[in-house]
């Protein structure tokens, strides 16, 4: 997921997709112990979609707490 994209959400939409994503991510994991993944690509890629998710949901936490 681009970073564009992920600004365009809501909090709400973030944090629901952010437990998509993990939800997701341990899936991939386990099919990959059990066997491997024709694309283990996808692992370090849903990583990187889920640290942008925490990143953009932590930087609206800070900014709403600088506003107050």
């Amino acid at each position: 997921m681009k970073q564009e994209v992920i600004k365009e959400l809501s909090k709400a939409d973030i944090i629901e997709r952010l437990e998509e994503e993990r939800k997701h991510l341990i899936r991939l994991k386990l099919n990959h112990t059990v066997s491997p993944l024709e694309n283990p690509h996808n692992i370090s890629a849903d990583k990187k979609t889920i640290a942008r998710l925490e990143t953009e949901l932590r930087s609206r936490i800070i900014a709403e707490n600088n506003n107050k």
